[in-house]
């Protein structure tokens, strides 16, 4: 028994650092697209094969520049430690964001007054935005070409998303380096009956 606790133990840490990674959902910023408290599995092997961040995709990405409040984290358990360390749950001191991908780096992204975003000159049909917003707010109206190696992100919850918009004055205009990001997030596993593929919106094959 000892022995087959130790290689799940090892065979968890291989897919957590290689494969894939489970991160909870803090905030109501992606709604509807997801909830606070889901958990969704993060692809971390296609970025090994040079694989990029595509418009449409949902992916989580660390901090890139005091995004977050700085409070101080809740000090974890030792069983939480270790439950973190082989990805089966969240870091307690985790500094992560998750948004929709908008533009990558060379696209001209735009939004004035209420919206709709247009991504070259292209405006997107975004059905998955909360329902009641707009797909921009007149107090962030914005037109940016996002620098090379970065990209643009917002939350579907636009209304209450701190994402790319609010942060121009930062390095990269706002824009998020793609070294920061940790992966693709790809499907929805619990709560189990929210179970859903994270696939990108028909508007962005434009």
């Amino acid at each position: 028994m000892p022995l087959l606790i130790g290689v799940a133990l090892v065979l968890s840490l291989l897919i957590k650092t290689f494969l894939a990674q489970a991160f909870s959902i803090p905030s109501d910023s992606m709604q509807n697209t997801l909830q606070p408290g889901d958990r969704v599995l993060v692809d971390k092997l296609t970025p090994w094969f040079g694989a990029q961040p595509g418009r449409g995709e949902v992916v989580v990405f660390h901090d890139p520049g005091n995004w977050l409040p700085s409070e101080p984290a809740s000090p974890a358990n030792p069983v939480q430690e270790v439950l973190s360390f082989i990805g089966l749950m969240p870091s307690a001191d985790e500094k992560d964001l998750i948004k929709r991908v908008i533009g990558v780096g060379g696209d001209t992204v735009e939004c004035k007054g209420t919206g709709p975003v247009k991504v070259n000159g292209r405006a997107l049909d975004e059905p998955y935005v909360f329902p009641g917003n707009t797909p921009c707010s007149s107090d962030a109206e914005f037109k940016i070409t996002v620098p090379k190696g970065h990209i643009w992100v917002m939350g579907d919850h636009r209304q209450a998303s701190a994402d790319s918009r609010y942060h121009r004055g930062k390095p990269g205009g706002g824009a998020v380096p793609v070294d920061d990001v940790v992966g693709r997030a790809f499907t929805v596993v619990w709560p189990v009956d929210r179970w859903d593929w994270l696939s990108v919106p028909d508007t962005f094959e434009q």
